[in-house]
């Protein structure tokens, strides 16, 4: 009889392993064959464990599932199976992958057979080194609503670069069980923030109490719990609706704090003005001013933007954050970038294996047969360190024609794709964004690796094959009798055939003229050395046949 210990093991093997066997499939092909036998080993002995121990239904099951992150692309399966193996029997193993191209999104999950291990493998492999990226590891949370919540999630600012998430870890760790923890980064480089998610809203709340103002690597940090996103934008908003600090700019230089001051007290009561100066005293042109009042800062705005003030004329609005502006100025950008590929939609034309000769009055010469020519203009490099005309380098090969509609540029497709231009033949399309010509060139790509394999049955996913295939009649390869390879384009022949009659193969059917269950003679055996040739009659042919009865 099972022990409860092993019982209750077996019956969370059985409810992840299933699941988690099917998400693992994908990415199975990267497992040796030993690795696949060792798993499937393991989950008919849990199965079996769990079909046989008289459980009763309503006992709970736990998750046994950990989240792997912070993966290099080039991890996959089999690396994870060595390092997960080695803490306890392994489940399953999945790295997602991207659906079009198959490459690694940087995360995966481990499902082993019980719980126990994966603590010891939370505890002894959290932070380690694969592919000399530190991983990080929590239990997976399969319910998105638990993740949402933001119950002991709290947030770290004003971190220093040298502290990753294992430090931070370390930090925390002391006032609660640590569900995840995170330093944001960008290309491998701090940003100078983080979360801590603790299990229980008390330790967040202990964490912020003890290290909230405190000196980490000699910089004074701030901890405070975490705020959604959606929750942060709605008080953007109601912060710009009331706000009282107004940024000034184009300030005269020879301008004082105190003209400032006076130009914008006329508005309301002012409790701070600031004028922005460098390490000489001199005024860099812009500077803070900070109403009592909403209506006083909102009417100074009104009345002061873009208005003369001593042959300046002034930018006066809201004073914003930095990372406000930037985000602003973002999506301003982004806007005018598809504003502006939207008015070259289907007029904008890429030329490509142009010829050194040919320069942007030559392409323009070339093109304007077909219709008006709004710009033309050939690629070239830069000569480093000249300016002007001198700087043009030799053509890169390539340049865009625009035409003022889309049926001018249609028919100089048409006509001018494949034609000699110089010395050499031009290729000619709609120019396209580099991300969508990216997207498309990966699509396609799939779909030959797609139509490829489809094509060579015997040839898995990954680059793997299967064991080789052993077909009736034919004895395994490698062993006694074994069938030489034939030569390209020979066909060997029976040894005895009927003349005239048409031989016909059928898939699974023994070679004619060979019996049930016997094989090819060896290619280049011949008879046995000392006996002469046959006779007709022996030979099996027409003619000996006549005197058999």
């Amino acid at each position: 009889m099972s022990s409860p210990v092993a019982i209750a093991d077996a019956q969370a093997a059985a409810a992840v392993a299933p699941a988690a066997t099917s998400a693992a499939a994908p990415g199975a092909n990267h497992l040796s064959l030993e690795q696949q036998q060792q798993i499937a080993a393991a989950q008919a002995q849990a199965a079996q464990a769990a079909h046989f121990a008289p459980v009763p239904a309503a006992a709970p099951t736990a998750s046994a599932s950990l989240y792997i992150g912070e993966l290099d692309p080039s991890v996959n399966e089999a690396m994870l199976f060595e390092m997960f193996n080695s803490v306890g029997p392994v489940a399953s193993i999945r790295v997602c992958r991207d659906a079009v191209t198959r490459r690694s999104l940087g995360y995966a999950y481990v499902n082993f057979h019980n719980v126990a291990d994966g603590e010891r493998a939370l505890e002894t492999l959290n932070y380690t080194l694969i592919k000399n990226r530190p991983c990080r590891i929590m239990w997976s949370q399969r319910d998105p609503a638990l993740r949402k919540t933001g119950t002991g999630n709290i947030f770290i600012k004003n971190l220093d670069g040298t502290i990753d998430n294992k430090a931070l870890h370390d930090t925390f760790s002391a006032f609660g069980n640590i569900l995840s923890c995170k330093v944001a980064t960008e290309d491998g480089q701090s940003k100078g923030y983080g979360f801590v998610h603790y299990e229980t809203h008390e330790a967040a709340e202990n964490a912020i109490k003890h290290v909230n103002g405190m000196l980490l690597n000699d910089k004074k940090v701030f901890v405070g719990h975490h705020i959604s996103k959606k929750e942060r934008q709605s008080k953007v908003e109601e912060m710009k609706a009331k706000f009282t600090n107004v940024y000034i700019k184009n300030l005269d230089p020879e301008i004082t704090q105190d003209e400032v001051e006076a130009l914008f007290t006329k508005y309301g009561p002012v409790t701070s003005c600031v004028v922005s100066v460098d390490e000489n005293g001199r005024s860099k042109g812009f500077g803070f001013i900070n109403f009592e009042n909403h209506d006083d800062a909102k009417r100074a705005v009104d009345e002061l933007h873009e208005s003369e003030y001593k042959d300046k004329k002034l930018f006066v609005t809201r004073a914003q954050k930095k990372g406000e502006r930037e985000e602003e100025l973002k999506k301003q950008y982004e806007q005018q970038k598809l504003e502006k590929l939207s008015k070259y939609q289907g007029v904008n034309l890429y030329v490509k294996n142009l010829d050194d000769e040919i320069d942007d009055e030559k392409l323009r010469q070339e093109f304007s047969v077909y219709g008006v020519i709004t710009s033309a203009k050939v690629m070239r490099d830069e000569k480093p360190g000249a300016e002007g005309e001198d700087a043009r380098g030799p053509s890169k090969g390539f340049g865009f024609v625009c035409f003022s509609s889309p049926d001018e540029a249609t028919k100089a497709v048409t006509e001018m794709n494949g034609r000699m231009l110089g010395a050499k033949p031009i290729y000619v399309a709609l120019a396209q964004r580099k991300e969508v010509r990216k997207s498309q060139l990966e699509a396609q790509m799939a779909q030959r690796t797609q139509l490829r394999m489809q094509q060579m049955p015997g040839q898995m996913a990954g680059g793997m094959y299967p064991p080789q295939m052993f077909y009736p009649g034919f004895p395994p390869q490698g062993g006694r009798g074994m069938v030489y390879p034939g030569q390209p384009g020979m066909i060997p022949r029976p040894r005895w055939v009927n003349p005239g009659q048409p031989q016909q193969m059928h898939p699974g059917a023994p070679m004619p003229g060979y019996p049930m269950g016997q094989a090819f003679p060896p290619m280049g055996q011949g008879r046995p050395r000392g006996q002469g040739p046959r006779s007709q009659s022996q030979r099996g042919g027409a003619a000996g046949q006549q005197g058999r009865p």
